[in-house]
């Protein structure tokens, strides 16, 4: 139910900030009324505020949006919920467990919904293998390995990724803690990682890859993730291995199509012990992204109804940064290359 339109605010209009507000203005009880980007041209000027400060103190915005470069998400965060605004923010939601924690308090006090943009929770191979796994039916989970890669050039030198003061991380933050928020989100938590950090070929101030393993020492579930950006070719894949059957998912569909189909395997059995076969296998292919709908709806629901916010709430986020801020005790290995003088003894 909703009760009366809530007036949204946008900081930050880059690719994230068009789609949020895409998905935004197809619900008929929310309307973006105001945007803030350094860069202006592209926002309609009814709409486009000088700053972000602006946006969080107009009192007539309920709900704020942070697509921002991420050192921003943690202060505009902050602001916006001691403000009393309702949030949703993207990914990574802090560059610290420590600095997480300080978000809840301000979220406590403000009682206002906050939710993270962890948005591979919401395609749909994704809520299908939850809902299996939360089933029951196949046993619970052995292990998970999850391969997420793309490819970069030089021109990535020139933004602000490439620099840990403004992107917290390189590679993990930037695409792999989408895996381990699903190996989270899928097996919950883990109590100890292993993990190797490298920036071996492109040799900035940020990891390129990072093979990463972790454990629950309880459950003795294990995870292993490789999260790089020397793929060349964009990957993604999420294999769950379960004590009967598994479910493995190759390919996510984006706006770009550069990951492939989004195509969901799944054993139906294990019915010629102790492996199946092709036949006992069930594929599903999902042809149209929902995710971005699905995300705000979710939001928007927990906030007209008051109701919690049941996935990527600022608990989860804490279990994720927790996580991540044991894997970045590891130093990046930066080896240089071998001479063309050393390959030839």
């Amino acid at each position: 139910m909703h009760n009366k339109q809530l007036n949204v605010g946008i900081i930050g209009y880059g690719k994230m900030g068009r789609l949020r507000e895409s998905a935004v203005e197809k619900r008929n009880f929310a309307k973006v009324i105001s945007i803030y980007d350094p860069n202006n041209e592209a926002i309609e000027s009814v709409k486009y505020k000088d700053s972000a400060e602006s946006i969080i103190h107009d009192k007539s915005i309920d709900v704020i949006f942070i697509c921002t470069p991420n050192y921003k998400n943690f202060p505009l965060t902050k602001m916006a919920l001691g403000l009393g605004k309702h949030v949703f923010c993207e990914k990574p939601p802090t560059f610290t467990a420590n600095e997480m924690r300080e978000i809840r308090q301000v979220e406590s006090v403000s009682g206002k919904k906050l939710m993270y943009g962890f948005n591979h929770r919401h395609h749909e191979s994704i809520i299908k293998m939850k809902e299996m796994v939360d089933s029951k039916h196949y046993g619970r989970i052995l292990w998970m390995r999850g391969r997420y890669g793309k490819s970069v050039d030089t021109s990535f030198y020139s933004t602000w990724r490439s620099q840990k003061k403004y992107s917290g991380g390189g590679i993990l933050m930037d695409q792999g803690i989408h895996m381990v928020d699903l190996f989270l989100h899928l097996a919950g938590q883990f109590d100890e990682s292993k993990s190797y950090l490298s920036n071996l070929y492109w040799q900035g101030d940020v990891e390129d890859n990072a093979f990463v393993t972790l454990r629950n020492t309880k459950t003795g579930v294990l995870a292993s993730l490789h999260s790089t950006m020397t793929q060349w070719r964009h990957l993604f894949s999420l294999e769950v291995f379960l004590e009967k059957g598994y479910m493995v998912l190759n390919g996510l569909k984006t706006s770009s199509g550069t990951y492939g189909d989004e195509t969901l395997t799944v054993a139906k059995s294990r019915s010629t012990a102790p492996a199946a076969t092709w036949e006992d296998e069930s594929h599903y292919a999902f042809h149209v992204d929902n995710s971005w709908d699905y995300e705000v709806e979710h939001f928007f629901n927990a906030i007209a109804n008051n109701k919690p916010i049941e996935t990527g709430c600022s608990k989860d986020a804490l279990e994720l940064m927790t996580l991540l801020d044991e894997i970045y005790k590891e130093p990046i290995l930066n080896v240089s290359s071998p001479s063309s003088e050393d390959l030839c003894r």
